[in-house]
């Protein structure tokens, strides 16, 4: 009887100890995902401010090419005939502008 006791007191020792130990490599493999996540996280955000560098700079040249100075320089607009004889409306100062 003492016997069985001392083998059951092992198996059951061992079977903790294997639960503990399986515990732990799964922590291990968690945290080892995590870090390695952690990693790809920093690649991204910094491949995600480059590109939003790269957007800026586009959208300023963007505005570069639709600016007034490149569209007076066009040959369309620079073909166009001035106009003769303007007449320019005024405002007329004996009238109230707005409501008393």
């Amino acid at each position: 009887m003492g016997r069985l006791v001392t083998q059951s007191t092992v198996l059951l020792m061992s079977s903790i100890g294997a639960i503990i130990l399986a515990l732990a490599l799964l922590i291990l493999f968690h945290e080892n995902a995590n870090a390695t996540k952690g990693y790809q996280l920093r690649g991204l955000e910094k491949e995600r401010s480059m590109l939003l560098l790269e957007q800026e700079i586009l959208n300023m040249q963007i505005a570069e090419a639709q600016s007034l100075g490149r569209l007076q320089g066009d040959a369309q607009i620079q073909s166009m005939t001035a106009a003769t004889k303007p007449r320019f409306v005024t405002q007329d100062l004996s009238v109230p502008a707005g409501n008393p």
